[in-house]
């Protein structure tokens, strides 16, 4: 019998060959793998198409439920998400403290360098709260080693080093002894230490997760914080262990150690995952996930690490369904949309902050009484990041009619628009004295000079152009019709935008409610972006998701990193962006891996990938990867490869398989290292989580 080594390596090169064949029939999308565009969608098809676009992709037994109900009352439904109970989700949602957080409060239990250095200086003190505090003093830990290095850096040596006294470590008096003398410690005493430190952590490391939750706890905030850094540092089955039963606060605090604004990301990006997977309201994350990404921020640009986990809660999710003026309003003001495009800083040229007028302080007339030497304060000046994106990616479009006069104009118009440094109030102001007086002319339209005001005049306007309406509908329309979508629905959808005055759940309406949308060529046309992939396969495996960290890293590795696209143009939603055979293969590697049981935090079992089409038996030997025999016909059913290939593409994908991959599937599993047969030995059970990877990453999966 072949070693698990070499059926590995033959398995591999299936995969290559089955993954050059995928890459072929995807990036072609070829005419023959689609119905015949004279048939009509049957009522399955109907309830598969609208899972496919409406949704990140059907659970096992979402298409019969579906047709149960009725393919029209269903869309009806997510499009009225409120009456829709998702309490499931919110419970898996509850471990993750900082999606309930304003941004103060974020700040506060995770502190940015910038806090860490005030405490360092004696401007802030540290927090009462033990939990808090431990944080904050492992941070000062870390702050003085990154001093020691930069002086180390610019050759201070061992001396320099030696005479550094580390007051950060002793801001509260609770250092160790031997720094509240008039001595610091050595360099070398100081490495000897941390060696000390790291192998006790690897002593002490299992006898800690072998302690009650709460114990271990106490023992973690005994701790100095430089063995809380070590201990913090640990990874793997080891971080795992350390962190089991820990509940939501402690495992925060614990995490908090190593990199406190990374807590920050991770919660935020491990529950975008946990709701497309979970949610019942799947419509609403779909919107959530679109305007997210056409209201697009940077989320590891500074203080955005902190402010767009509200962003996202406050400005973006009570809207995606609402009226497109009133989320527009919402971005506008959102402290992370003027952080990331520094409107934030923008200054008028003629502005008070700009000619150096004291606050408080009026001239004679209209305009303030310029500096008495006639000299300009230096001010950062007018950006025009914002004014520019609002028309061109926000609002109008890039053809949408507008000048580079309108631009600067726009820029005039939303100075003063900012926010108090994040470590304050982090909230939304205008600044009457960074905003640039006097009327503007945009798009044609004169605004008149009234401060704040200006801005909601303009995002007025912009929400109102019948180019918004045009581009707006054309977005929605690639999302969810084609990457070509035709012009007479965008048109059609333009119309009713303007109509209802931008109401975003009436411009879905109908687009549901057209023929294009229904349109038999374009069933399972729509190629997957990363995210919808990874989601819609775990969805079909009936998956269950306990630790969304791995999945979260393959959209790492995919290019898809949730919050995480520069530009401000956002992620594409077009196929040419992600169809080519290194993506492609990566996609297949993942599906493999999923299949197998083998990607960390995500348990499926054979019953969960056959959608309840195989026996329940079955579901004992998941982990490995085969199925154990069940009795009578279903016996010879389940040792036959092409019969559980038949069921689980009737269960993963409704029966949707070309003759090409059919055959292609089964052409891999003629060979006994990938179906696990020997050649004397043909009752051996077929390798289902290879059936089910090959079926996962098939054309035919990856469209949807």
């Amino acid at each position: 019998m072949p070693s698990p080594a070499r059926r590995r390596r033959f398995l591999v090169a299936a995969v290559l060959l089955a993954a050059a064949a995928i890459t072929a029939q995807t990036a072609l999308g070829r005419k023959k793998d689609k119905p015949d565009a004279a048939s009509p969608l049957d009522d399955r098809k109907r309830a598969v198409h609208a899972l496919n676009r409406l949704t990140f992709g059907p659970r096992p037994g979402d298409v019969e439920r579906v047709r149960r109900m009725g393919v029209d009352k269903w869309i009806d439904l997510q499009l009225h998400p409120e009456k829709i109970n998702d309490s499931a989700l919110d419970a898996k949602l509850a471990a993750f403290r900082t999606l309930r957080m304003d941004t103060n409060q974020i700040i506060e239990n995770f502190p940015p360098e910038p806090m860490i250095r005030q405490v360092a200086d004696g401007k802030a003190r540290l927090p009462s709260d033990p939990m808090q505090r431990i944080v904050y003093q492992a941070q000062l830990q870390r702050l003085d080693d990154k001093k020691e290095k930069k002086e180390e850096a610019k050759g201070g040596g061992a001396e320099a080093r030696n005479a550094s006294v580390r007051k950060t470590s002793c801001v509260d008096m609770t250092c160790p002894a031997s720094m509240n003398g008039d001595a610091a410690p050595t360099a070398d005493a100081v490495e000897t230490r941390r060696r000390e430190a790291r192998r006790r952590d690897n002593l002490k490391t299992q006898e800690l997760a072998d302690l009650p939750p709460d114990d271990r706890m106490k023992e973690i905030m005994a701790m100095s914080p430089e063995d809380q850094i070590v201990l913090a540092a640990t990874r793997g089955p080891k971080a795992d262990a350390l962190l089991e039963g820990l509940n939501p606060r402690q495992k925060e605090t614990v995490e908090a150690l190593n990199n406190p604004e990374q807590v920050v990301v991770n919660e935020l990006t491990q529950a975008k995952l946990l709701r497309a997977i979970y949610s019942e309201r799947q419509l609403d994350e779909v919107m959530t996930d679109f305007w997210i990404n056409h209201f697009n921020v940077f989320i590891n640009k500074g203080a955005d690490r902190y402010l767009v986990t509200s962003y996202e809660r406050d400005a973006i999710r009570p809207h995606v369904l609402g009226k497109f003026e009133d989320l527009l309003v919402a971005t506008a003001k959102s402290p992370a949309m003027m952080f990331y495009l520094d409107n934030w800083l923008s200054v008028g040229p003629d502005s008070e902050k700009a000619l150096g007028i004291a606050p408080n302080s009026r001239g004679h007339g209209n305009h303030p009484q310029a500096r008495p030497n006639g000299k300009r304060k230096q001010a950062v000046g007018l950006n025009e990041n914002y004014g520019r994106e609002l028309m061109e990616l926000h609002t109008l479009s890039v053809n949408g009619g507008y000048t580079q006069k309108d631009v600067t104009e726009v820029a005039k118009v939303f100075t003063g628009w900012t926010i108090d440094p994040p470590q304050k109030d982090s909230g939304f102001r205008f600044d009457p004295r960074m905003h640039e007086p006097g009327t503007k002319i945009v798009l044609g339209h004169r605004i008149k000079e009234k401060g704040e005001k200006e801005g909601l005049e303009v995002l007025h306007l912009l929400a109102r152009n019948p180019n918004t309406a045009h581009f707006i509908s054309q977005k929605l329309a690639i999302r969810f019709v084609s990457d070509d979508p035709p012009p007479a629905l965008v048109d059609r959808m333009a119309r009713t935008y303007l109509k209802k005055n931008g109401d975003i759940r009436e411009v879905l309406r109908a687009m549901f409610k057209s023929p294009e949308f229904w349109a038999p060529e374009d069933y399972r046309a729509k190629v997957k972006t990363p995210l919808e992939f990874v989601v819609s396969a775990v969805r079909a495996s009936g998956a269950n998701v306990e630790d969304t960290r791995a999945l979260v890293g393959t959209l790492n590795n995919m290019g898809m990193m949730p919050y995480a696209m520069l530009p401000p143009t956002g992620y594409s939603m077009k196929a040419a962006v992600w169809v080519n055979s290194s993506a492609l293969l990566g996609r297949m590697n993942f599906a493999l891996g999923l299949a197998a049981g083998k990607i960390r935090g995500v348990k499926v079992d054979a019953a969960g990938l056959a959608g309840g089409a195989l026996p329940a038996a079955t579901s004992s030997v998941a982990s490995s990867g085969t199925m154990a025999s069940a009795s009578t016909d279903t016996s010879t059913k389940l040792n036959d490869a092409q019969q559980v290939s038949a069921l689980l593409e009737n269960s993963l994908l409704a029966g949707d398989v070309s003759k090409q991959t059919h055959d292609t599937i089964c052409k891999q599993l003629e060979d006994p290292k990938i179906s696990q047969r020997r050649l004397d030995d043909p009752k051996r059970p077929p390798n289902v989580a290879a059936i089910a990877g090959l079926i996962f990453g098939s054309p035919e999966f990856q469209r949807r």
